[in-house]
């Protein structure tokens, strides 16, 4: 019998549960078991803390790609590579609304990186089917009502895809249209959209299961007018994603809807992160519009909010260290909680059986190492 890796640290997260001076015990890429370390063989000595691989729903780009910019495998990969730097060891690679060409293009990059591309778990099409009103940064000459085509070009996807998230609009999508993607096997995610609490509700009948970045780009919490804000804390049937980064979500507000979310769906964190993670790059282009990176902000020139100048594992050390949530809860937020949402039963924790995703990261939340599938993959930023 092959003896296991060990993995010595000062403390381990297996998802759930601490176990201070511990051994993370590692086979043919899953977790064997957690164990103290005088019961554990000699191996890698972690000064700090081991904790489940980070799981990303809304990447689209990084390390100076733009997945829009770029979309084909080399670009899947060239993203994924970057995010592990960051400890992010599960990247929905995403695409902002664009032409329908680089939509196929799109889908053909993540049907060749599917179950060969190290830290690629699946394809994020958000838009070009939301609503004008709330359009964000997306270009308004790109954004459509979903065709029988459009139908059609998502449904196939899905078929050839282990997993994709739709991002659309109530107010460019159809009930009968969600039916036909969840029943597809497409994870339907409501965003950009104006639309009611009912009207949100309703959908979630109809098969969505998500919100895509929670208050942003959707009509405000109002105490006559909930709108999908509303209907997704209080609806436990959606998981709502959410930017953590203390310029998409007041802080307030956040710690907020952490209380408040209910269950069995919750919440997760994303990044939305742009070309501009892992990167020197002083902004980038979309759909030929220029994007300005400046105090951690990404914005267009009109001073809208165009995706964010973060990796995941940021999210986690602004709502430990800046919001005070419990290091436990913010690693499982960006770990667990996404996973669970996408149906992951094997990663986002580190109990016997999981795939050995996992990152080391000091106290001060800083990522040093990162392993997919009990490969070491990357060192931490310099």
């Amino acid at each position: 019998m092959t003896h296991p890796d060990a993995y010595h640290a000062t403390r381990i997260f297996d998802g759930s549960d601490w176990h201070d001076t511990a051994a993370l015990l590692v086979a043919g890429g899953r977790v064997v078991d957690i164990v103290p370390q005088a019961k554990a063989p000699a191996g890698v000595v972690i000064d700090g803390i081991i904790a489940p691989g980070l799981i990303d729903l809304q990447v689209n780009g990084g390390g100076g790609v733009l997945f829009n910019n770029d979309p084909t495998a080399a670009g899947i990969a060239a993203i994924c590579a970057a995010h592990a730097r960051f400890g992010t060891t599960g990247v929905m690679v995403t695409l902002i609304t664009d032409r329908a060409e680089v939509t196929q293009q799109a889908i053909d990059a993540a049907i060749a990186a599917d179950g060969s591309q190290a830290g690629f778990v699946g394809l994020h099409l958000e838009g070009p089917h939301l609503a004008l009103s709330r359009k964000g940064t997306h270009d308004p000459a790109l954004i459509r009502a979903m065709s029988d085509d459009d139908l059609a070009l998502l449904t196939a996807a899905a078929e050839r895809l282990d997993r994709l998230i739709c991002t659309i609009a109530p107010e460019s999508v159809s009930t009968a249209q969600v039916t036909a993607l969840v029943r597809a096997g497409v994870c339907v995610s409501l965003g950009h959209t104006d639309c009611s609490d009912a009207t949100a509700r309703g959908y979630a009948d109809s098969g969505a299961r998500m919100a895509t970045h929670l208050f942003n780009a959707m009509g405000p919490l109002g105490h006559r007018s909930p709108h999908l804000t509303g209907a997704a804390l209080d609806d436990g049937r959606f998981w709502a994603g959410v930017i953590a980064d203390g310029f998409h979500v007041d802080g307030t507000a956040l710690r907020i809807a952490l209380r408040a979310k209910a269950g069995p769906a919750g919440m997760f964190l994303v990044s939305d992160a742009m070309s501009t993670v892992g990167s020197d790059a002083k902004g980038l282009v979309l759909n030929g519009r220029q994007i300005l990176r400046a105090d951690g902000r990404l914005t267009l020139v009109d001073g809208t909010l165009a995706g964010a100048d973060i990796a995941l594992i940021d999210a986690v050390r602004y709502l430990h260290l800046t919001l005070g949530v419990p290091l436990d809860r913010a690693l499982y937020l960006a770990s667990g909680a996404p996973a669970a949402a996408l149906g992951l039963a094997d990663r986002g924790h580190l109990r016997p059986g999981a795939r050995a995703d996992f990152l080391a990261l000091t106290p001060e939340v800083t990522p040093t190492d990162t392993w997919i599938a009990g490969a070491r993959v990357a060192a931490g930023p310099a």
